[in-house]
């Protein structure tokens, strides 16, 4: 197994505050580009969502219930050949910065056509259901 790379992990950082500007800019099919063609989106309290197309519509949805804006924050990436698992945590907000959620998630990144993209994605919230 191969050191973790801070390239890869830098390069990670970099697309994940791309991922947090997009969804600023409330442009749900930008976000949904940063996924690969068959990714597997898994909210919590939701079914599994797969395809870009799925997960454009899942993120419009968080748009429109009022979420306003994302905070990523790389705990961990391992990189596995051409695979990389990143952890971390995450801060949704409304109107106002209001905060809505906090959580973790964990995110399977894959090359596709050269880049990297999420494959999967799954989180859960640090509150308990009601």
């Amino acid at each position: 197994m191969e050191a973790i790379s801070t390239d890869l992990t830098e390069e990670i950082k970099s697309l994940n505050s791309k991922f947090v500007h997009l969804f600023s800019q409330g442009d749900a099919a930008g976000v949904a580009d940063l996924y690969t063609i068959t990714a597997l989106l898994m909210p919590a309290g939701h079914e599994a969502l797969k395809g870009r197309e799925a997960i454009c519509q899942y993120w419009q949805s968080a748009l429109d219930m009022g979420v306003k804006e994302i905070t990523l924050d790389t705990v961990e990436v391992e990189q596995l050949d051409f695979t990389a698992i990143e952890l971390g945590t995450y801060v949704l907000k409304g109107d106002g910065g209001q905060p809505l959620d906090k959580g973790k998630y964990m995110a399977v990144w894959k090359q596709e056509n050269g880049h990297w993209k999420m494959q999967k994605d799954i989180w859960n919230s640090n509150h308990q259901a009601s």
